[in-house]
């Protein structure tokens, strides 16, 4: 039996003005999501354990079935894992977003979703002018980068250096950075980076080039999403499932490179709207044909809506993915002609009005050829209240999906 999960990333929202008091989930057409949904079963899983902040690295960690109570470090350290970055014990990860701060405001968290291009040649002046010391710096995907600081250079440990006080740069939007930097023991050599960021990336001819396009220019790094290193068990070992994972962005491929997966290299995806949706549906469907039992796809563009707080957007996202990923990947498991399951399911609730992650337990659907069916005939929050069944501890979903369909 073959088994894939489509995550598509902080789908579930809360009802929006703009949309006549409906959820994206509820005002979008998604077929395909419906049917699994109405053929299946559904429920609750509370994916962000309460006293964690609700962010991609624990939801999606809860996803792969990895208990962020055991396993969580940090979100960097995931990202780390993704480009292949060994922390030692003295050492750090950061993520560090290029971002765009007005007159000490935060205005956008990524830049105008700044090309990885540009991205990437901002972030190698920064590394040879601000590199050193105790920071190196490694450019990823669009505004999405990682600084590894050692904590000798910040005169402290490194779990002192860890527990420092930073604050995701997209959940102050509209603010002033003043409240927000970085505090406690050793921050001071994170604000003085951050700081001495601003007349380099001013200077720089990217920056230039895009303020006079009318782009968002990137005005400061920003440090957050700390902290050490971190291990998983091999997926095959505790599933007993050899699998593989799609993902535009590091901080998922970091945990299924640490969770023993393999990482499939999609041409064309990119975090964003114009990802190679078609891409990711038939590369799974190869890795099924290829041997693999189990494949995670992974969506950023129905998240990153939320963050701008286009609800609009949000609503095409959604059925960009019902269409070319979950559609193509029901025609295609349903031609092969052997039983699957499959299981759509966001790592957290993103909220388009906050423009930021919410911790409630996020509505999940699953179809397995032998699996049994409830009453719930849609894939919406509203719908999915339905349903009596609940994981309050999210990271129990993988086994029970892996169950699924295993007896007639």
């Amino acid at each position: 039996m073959k088994y894939v999960v489509v995550l598509p990333d902080g789908v579930s929202d809360v009802p929006l003005k703009e949309l006549g008091g409906k959820t994206p989930l509820e005002a979008a057409k998604h077929p395909n999501m419906d049917w699994i949904a109405r053929e299946g079963i559904t429920g609750w899983a509370r994916t962000i354990p309460p006293g964690f902040a609700p962010g991609s690295d624990v939801g999606c960690m809860s996803v792969f079935g990895y208990d962020p109570r055991r396993y969580h470090t940090g979100r960097a350290p995931l990202e780390a894992a993704a480009q292949g970055i060994v922390l030692t014990d003295s050492q750090v990860a950061f993520r560090c977003n290029t971002l765009t701060v007005e007159h000490g405001v935060m205005i956008d968290h990524s830049a105008d979703h700044i090309k990885t291009e540009d991205s990437a040649q901002l972030m190698k002046t920064v590394s040879e002018r601000l590199g050193g010391n105790g920071v190196q710096f490694h450019a990823g995907v669009s505004y999405r980068h990682l600084a590894i600081v050692s904590s000798d250079e910040c005169r402290v440990t490194s779990e002192e250096l860890a527990k420092i006080e930073c604050t995701p740069p997209h959940d102050i939007l509209g603010k002033p950075i003043d409240g927000y930097l970085p505090k406690g023991p050793g921050s001071d050599v994170l604000r003085r980076v951050m700081q001495e960021s601003v007349a380099i990336l001013e200077a720089h001819p990217v920056n230039r080039r895009r303020a006079a396009g009318g782009q968002h220019a990137a005005t400061m790094l920003w440090f957050w999403g700390q902290g050490t290193a971190t291990a998983l068990p091999a997926f095959q070992q505790v599933y007993g499932k050899r699998g593989a994972c799609i993902s535009a962005v590091d901080i998922v491929r970091g945990i299924g490179r640490l969770a023993g997966l393999e990482i499939l290299q999609v041409p064309g995806i990119t975090g964003y709207f114009d990802t190679n949706y078609t891409g990711k549906a038939a590369y799974a469907l190869k890795a099924l044909d290829d041997g693999f039992d189990f494949v995670l796809v992974h969506v950023e563009s129905t998240d990153e809506a939320g963050h701008m707080g286009d609800a609009k957007k949000k609503v095409q996202a959604i059925e960009d993915v019902d269409r070319l990923v979950a559609g193509a990947l029901l025609e295609g498991l349903t031609r092969r002609g052997e039983p699957f399951g499959i299981m759509v399911v966001p790592d957290h609730p993103t909220d388009t009005t906050r423009r930021t992650h919410i911790p409630e337990p996020v509505p999940f659907a699953v179809y397995a050829t032998n699996g049994a069916k409830d009453a719930v005939a849609a894939y919406t929050e509203s719908a999915v209240k339905g349903s009596s069944l609940r994981f309050e501890e999210g990271h129990q979903l993988m086994s029970r999906f892996l169950g699924w369909g295993q007896t007639p």
